[in-house]
């Protein structure tokens, strides 16, 4: 099987395929960059598509399409929801790595993505780009959003629990929107997990984040763990009073978001944030904290660098 085959996911077609003989990733060459569906050969996406969902501003339509994107955090309008509607340059490299270049959006940024799948195993990485094409610098940070198959819980780590007596200075940051209401169904908080389901029968909107430093967060959904991970910079300055982390829901609408440190970005200069990705089949988490830990703790051992 070629890189270049084409294929369609979400109903648009000229999709490129990276397959290593288990994992298969798909891209969007018309639109983006997006990766579009990442999944064991001939399993259920843990992508999602959102067809429904998008926004206009000065500087035209956006539409999520679903799947992964590449958006500049903080969040403001029209820069963040510049349309990504035109074809992407598409770089292959054999079956097992694609570049995604898209064209100098009308906010002054170009995205690029960067894919390598490993040659066996679930391990997916994505290198995220952006570059600033302006005459002025920007402070931005990148921002990854991957919308999910609904259905599912998002789940993040607390810090490891101690005791008062242990230690008395605060861990990390919880940060709250103005529309999040913890005490929603939806919301699971524990000492080892904060979890967050997708429920078709709740609209309104809720979302959290976090300055995640244990630098991962999965989602679980038809007992398919996905994992990404991503870095926390000690020091950096990250956008939403603190965030490396960040999941919304609204519905069946999810999405698992990682950031990068907020940083100065010259004319003609660029920043890159990367993140790894992984997928389990088979996985019986149960309902509880300790139940979930008991299957979660050996495949983070795994894991190089996530714990």
């Amino acid at each position: 099987m070629s890189a270049v085959d084409r294929v369609t996911v979400f109903g648009r077609h000229n999709c490129v395929k990276l397959s290593n003989g288990h994992i298969e990733v798909i891209v969007a060459t018309d639109i983006g960059p997006r990766i579009l569906q990442y999944c064991v050969k001939g399993g259920e996406n843990v992508l999602g598509e959102a067809k429904e969902v998008g926004m206009k501003s000065i500087l035209g339509e956006w539409k999520a399409y679903g799947g992964h994107r590449l958006w500049a955090a903080p969040e403001m309008s029209p820069r963040t929801i510049a349309p990504d509607n035109d074809p992407v340059e598409v770089i292959t490299e054999g079956n097992l790595r694609v570049h995604l270049i898209q064209p100098i959006d009308k906010a002054g940024l170009r995205k690029e993505m960067s894919l390598e799948l490993a040659p066996e195993g679930s391990e997916l990485t994505v290198w995220h780009r952006i570059k600033n094409c302006s005459v002025w610098d920007i402070e931005l940070a990148p921002w990854s959003i991957s919308i999910m198959n609904g259905g599912g819980t998002a789940i993040v780590p607390q810090e490891p629990y101690k005791s008062h007596d242990e230690d008395v200075l605060p861990a990390r940051p919880l940060v709250l929107w103005s529309y999040t209401d913890l005490s929603d169904p939806r919301f699971s908080i524990g000492r080892k997990y904060l979890r967050m389901r997708s429920d078709p029968g709740l609209k309104e909107p809720q979302k959290f984040g976090v300055a995640n430093k244990r630098c991962w967060a999965g989602y679980l959904r038809n007992k398919a763990l996905f994992i990404k991970d991503f870095a926390h910079m000690e020091g950096e300055v990250y956008p939403d009073f603190g965030c490396n982390n960040e999941v919304y829901t609204a519905g069946s609408f999810m999405e698992i978001e990682s950031l990068g440190p907020l940083v100065k970005v010259g004319p003609e200069h660029s920043v890159e944030h990367r993140e790894r990705w992984w997928l389990f089949e088979g996985i019986d988490a149960g309902d509880s904290e300790e139940s979930l830990e008991s299957v979660l703790a050996p495949i983070l051992l795994k894991i190089p660098e996530v714990r």
